[in-house]
């Protein structure tokens, strides 16, 4: 079996594929034209996010038998159309999700804390404790949006803490003994903060806006580590602005696909970005929750393994 790889990955997936028997080509270069005009001569296809596989890439894909992301989500690939062409689809969310799990602990923690406020203040010569005075985790209501891969390692973290974590999932019976699967009217009802960990599709694309936020009884904390096209930007700020959302610590946002310097550079900067960017109440990184040291690995070998597991005897 052939597969074409198009993004750079760790180099234990294409020495372990060749291990197995694979013959492996790599295209880090080519156009998505080009990648599409060759795809017909493979069997297998590994991709991160460099472009979306569509119904025209899969129709001329006709020898494909597997797509492997390296990555949590399938979003980026038409999944159903890829399915009706018996088209294996593997992605690999349990490679990442400890460091999801970490990095929104670290920007909840960071946001109680005050850490971004008070670290730019010292270094600029200001030292102003009572201003700086942060909140405690112990005895808040934690709500999860999402409890697959990454709520479930999220809420694994906040066993340290005394801390009731709630979690609301389409799926049934998804609870365990580090969250109480409940409706959304209940977490609504009880949250202090609110963790996202969907995935994006049409459910979950501007899911937070001013009719959910302000369906919360009590002004609560936002963190989103999954998807920037769930949260409406300009109802989250007008959010921070009144009070229904104490602070957000955001690793994605809705511009990031949107050729995100560009923002800073062709003076077209939302309005909505500007004050996100001024707020003391904001913490903001580069989608990079899921990007450490560790999950590089473990992404890569999670996609050998099932690679393994499907298609070599």
């Amino acid at each position: 079996m052939k597969i074409l790889h198009i993004d750079s990955n760790h180099p234990l997936l294409l020495n372990q594929l060749n291990d197995l028997g694979f013959t492996n080509h790599e295209d880090y270069a080519s156009s998505k034209a080009d990648i599409q005009q060759k795809i017909k001569d493979y069997d297998g296809f590994i991709i991160r996010s460099r472009f979306s596989i569509d119904k025209d890439f899969i129709d001329a894909a006709t020898n494909l038998k597997f797509i492997g992301r390296v990555g949590a989500g399938l979003e980026n690939i038409d999944c159903n159309y890829a399915q009706s062409k018996n088209i294996t689809l593997i992605a690999a969310p349990e490679g990442n999700r400890n460091a999801v799990g970490e990095h929104s602990l670290a920007m909840l923690l960071s946001l109680f804390n005050k850490l971004n406020k008070a670290d730019k203040e010292v270094r600029a010569g200001k030292w102003l404790r009572e201003a700086n005075r942060g909140l405690e985790l112990d005895g808040k209501t934690v709500g999860l949006i999402g409890y697959g891969n990454m709520g479930k390692a999220f809420a694994k973290k906040l066993r340290g803490f005394d801390v009731n974590v709630l979690c609301y999932d389409l799926k049934p019976n998804q609870e365990d003994q580090n969250a109480t699967q409940v409706s959304l009217t209940q977490l609504q009802e009880k949250a202090d903060v609110l963790s996202l960990h969907t995935p994006e599709n049409p459910t979950t694309i501007n899911m937070l806006d001013t009719a959910f936020i302000n369906a919360f009884k009590k002004p609560f904390w936002l963190i989103n580590t999954a998807r920037g096209k769930s949260v409406v930007t300009k109802d989250l700020v007008s959010a921070l602005k009144s009070g229904q959302i104490l602070g957000a610590g955001l690793d994605v946002l809705e511009y990031e696909k949107s050729s995100f310097e560009n923002l800073f550079s062709d003076n077209n900067m939302p309005e909505a970005f500007k004050y996100l960017i001024q707020s003391d109440q904001v913490i903001l990184s580069p989608h990079v929750a899921g990007w450490t040291v560790e999950s590089k690995i473990k992404l890569a070998q999670t996609i050998v393994d099932k690679i393994k597991a499907q298609f070599v005897n």
